[in-house]
């Protein structure tokens, strides 16, 4: 059972006591005089935080103990702080290999990233851990993260608070910032303890908990923007990888961070890991305030399922088994309209016989499914079993090549071999549509992060849909036994739930490249055909002309549908051939649509000729409004804007941002943006921000001129007049805009025009 108090908590003596009429009268009895105020300083959370600010309490600079980015990512970030002045790494950057790892899409393409990461190492003083040797998290965990630590990673799900480490997920700007020697600024955020009791049954696991927490808080926004702080008696009771496993989904509730407390458990992995110095115990201190609290009765927990096409779509499997056929139409009119592509759908109902539910295909992988308990627990499970020689297929894909090792020693990589399990390298592709793609219509279940649409990687503009569910390893290995027949594991499975761990780091001694501290500014980065630099980016003018060119009303819009995942991947260190890709799986006109508007921009800006009939029209009606007789096309800059009502849930890639500036995006629209890490990925890339009250007062193609939009920027006005224009100018209608909070950092990044030209202005 998981209940969420709708009161803050107080921690005392190893429990939480509700903040609440209640609660008082048992502080009261206690004796005790609590305060939020200064409770509020007695958590984890706030020890760490303060170690690394030098801002104040509630505006925070904050300075990370190390970085981290994988292939997708850190070519743009070196990118981004080459051009802003970085002449060398000032704190251990980690650049790992784990997603596009296989070299067969592009030609060389990826290849040629990988050769520019070791040469930046070389030069610039970084880590580079080659490919298929660890997947980005691991090797964190093995090798960087601590307790008390704060590390920073262009990655959504860098989280290792088990580990007692801060870490965040950011878009590239951020981290360009940290190597330029600037800080992370950011509100301190709320902190909502996540209270663990009891023990978990035979047959769940990590996936399962992190699941059911999901599922409580995901839609109502609970923990949104805050960190999670676990803590409670049954933390004790599981193991330092269960605890990485559930707390790498925390990603998925839209929290901030996560951190936990740490224990004897802790200390022995990182002692095993030859880390002991890293160690150090983090428990909140007698009075702490907690902002909210999550209960959590880890016995009360089964094996589960997020149904196509988020995390959140949670089921029991056993409730799932009991309603098939009622929650399989649920998830299919649900799925379908998330697919937003008319007459392609998905069809669970053919995966129905005799009342059972079979699937095709399953994976365990990444950083949440392919760690050493769950792929020892699911080759116990398979040992002396046998997936079958039909259609349903299992793969497993160990997280780092020392975990590899220590599965091929003991013994669990012939008991999966022997199963008829294909055993894989570490990379981190079936997370994102880059490896093990099902086939059309098929069904999959994986241990892995998310299960966004098209994340497995079919194209459904292009007829080819498959589904992936999420599920933990033990119930896939329990699946694969029975031949793909959808199984809940249990009491019925064998397999040791504490089996011994020894990491062997001369893996890791004899390949990765460490030059932390080590620069060389006379090696030369190492340029593929396909890297290439940033585009010039206009400042933003006086006033602004937007025209919305997207238009989406699905509840959530996640940063996988703004710039698709799986090969497009491949083009990630070109900014142009990229977003070609943007949109491409929700609304295949805006590309097209959002150049035409540039091609308008670009003529404004060189003056070349008279303006087109429309932009005439809309200049002269432009005049009409109050204040703005005089404004002239020098003024006001044309670009276009994207409407969603909460765009930016899941990756924190910044190029969900950056493709749209490149293509001219000067805005996005929005009732309210899913996460801090995509909106600050728009304010890096000088998209502004908006947040509009009413979404009915525009449509798509309509035009909106904001008058001063400058001046109300830096000004900090709270309220931004706006005049939609129509797309036939047919009438102009004043509607209210704000931006929402800004540093006054972000105001001059805003106004530069994004995050290079700030740091190249004087």
């Amino acid at each position: 059972m998981i209940t969420l108090l709708k009161s803050g908590a107080y921690y005392y003596s190893g429990r939480l006591i509700a903040d609440d009429e209640t609660g008082a009268a048992e502080i009261k009895q206690l004796g005790k005089s609590f305060s939020a105020e200064a409770g509020k300083r007695l958590t984890i959370s706030y020890s760490i935080l303060k170690a690394h600010n030098s801002g104040d309490e509630q505006n925070l600079k904050i300075k990370f103990d190390s970085m981290t980015s994988h292939d997708i990512t850190y070519v743009g970030i070196i990118q981004t702080a080459r051009a802003s002045g970085m002449e060398s790494f000032p704190l251990p950057y980690v650049l790992t290999n784990c997603h596009n790892t296989l070299c067969a899409v592009g030609g060389t393409i990826n290849e040629d990233d990988h050769v520019f990461a070791l040469s930046a190492a070389k030069k610039y003083g970084g880590i580079y851990v080659p490919p298929h040797l660890a997947v980005i998290h691991s090797y964190n965990r093995e090798m960087m993260a601590g307790c008390g630590k704060m590390i920073l990673g262009s990655d959504s799900h860098t989280r290792y608070g088990a580990l007692g480490t801060l870490a965040v997920g950011e878009g590239g700007g951020e981290l360009a910032k940290q190597l330029v020697g600037r800080t992370y600024d950011t509100s301190y955020p709320g902190v909502v303890a996540v209270c663990l009791t009891g023990k978990v049954r035979n047959g769940v696991g990590p996936q399962d908990v992190a699941l059911s927490i999901v599922a409580e808080v995901f839609k109502n926004g609970y923990v949104k923007n805050k960190v999670m702080e676990f803590i409670g008696e049954g933390i004790a009771n599981l193991s330092v990888d269960f605890r990485n496993g559930i707390d790498v989904m925390t990603t998925e509730t839209t929290c901030w961070s996560s951190v936990w407390k740490t224990d004897d458990k802790v200390r022995e992995y990182l002692g095993v890991h030859q880390r002991l110095g890293d160690y150090r115990e983090l428990n909140p201190a007698e009075g702490a305030y907690y902002d909210g609290a999550i209960l959590v009765d880890l016995s009360s927990i089964e094996p589960s399922i997020a149904m196509p096409f988020h995390p959140s779509s949670v089921y029991t499997i056993r409730e799932l088994r009991e309603n098939a056929a009622d929650i399989i139409a649920k998830t299919e009119e649900e799925a379908n309209k998330a697919i937003g592509v008319p007459g392609i759908g998905i069809n669970l109902r053919e995966k129905l016989r005799g009342g059972e539910l079979y699937v095709d295909q399953g994976i365990i992988a990444g950083c949440s499914g392919g760690i050493f308990d769950n792929l020892m627990a699911a080759a116990d499970i398979l040992d002396g079993k046998s997936t079958g020689s039909g259609v349903f297929s299992l793969s497993v894909y160990p997280d780092s090549q020392p975990v590899f090792a220590e599965l091929a020693k003991n013994g669990a990589v012939a008991k999966l071999m022997g199963a008829g399990v294909i055993v894989r390298s570490s990379f981190c592709g079936p997370c994102f549509g880059a490896g093990d793609t099902p086939a059309n219509g098929e069904f999959s279940i994986r241990h892995t992060t998310r299960n966004f649409p098209n994340r497995e990687g079919s194209k459904p503009g292009e007829g080819q849909i498959a589904s992936v569910a999420l599920m933990d390893a033990r119930s896939i290995a329990a699946t694969a036994v029975n031949g793909g027949r959808l199984t809940a594991a249990g009491d019925s499975e064998q397999y040791n739930r504490t089996p011994k761990y020894f990491f062997d780091r001369s893996i890791y001694d004899k390949r990765v490249y460490d030059g932390i501290g080590k620069p060389d500014a006379k090696i030369k980065l190492v340029f593929g055909p396909n890297i290439k630099d940033w585009p010039l980016i206009p400042e933003l003018t006086e006033n602004l002309l937007i025209r919305i060119v997207s238009y989406i009303t699905d509840s959530v819009t996640t940063t996988d549908e703004i710039i698709p995942s799986g090969e497009t991947s491949s083009y990630r260190s070109n900014p142009l051939a990229l977003a070609e890709f943007t949109l491409s799986r929700r609304d295949p006109e805006y590309v097209g649509k959002a150049k035409a508007v540039k091609a308008l921009e670009e003529g404004r800006r060189k003056g070349s000729g008279p303006a087109s009939a429309e932009i005439a029209s809309l200049y002269a009606a432009i005049k009409t409004i109050f204040g703005c007789g005089n404004v002239t096309p020098e003024q006001a800059g044309i670009g276009s804007a994207i409407y969603a009502n909460k765009p930016g849930d899941g990756s924190a890639r910044e190029q969900a941002a950056s493709c749209q500036r490149v293509l001219g995006g000067t805005a996005n629209f929005a009732l309210e943006y899913a996460t801090k890490r995509y909106r600050s990925n728009l304010i890096n890339w000088g998209i502004l921000p908006f947040l509009a009250k009413d979404n009915a007062a525009f449509k798509n193609g309509d035009w909106i001129f904001v008058p001063g939009i400058r001046k109300a920027l830096l000004g900090k006005s709270d309220v931004i007049s706006a005049y939609v224009m129509g797309s036939c100018n047919t009438a102009i209608t004043e509607i209210l805009l704000s931006l929402g909070a800004l540093t006054d950092t972000e105001r001059q990044i805003l106004a530069a025009g994004c995050l290079i030209n700030y740091y190249k202005s004087p």
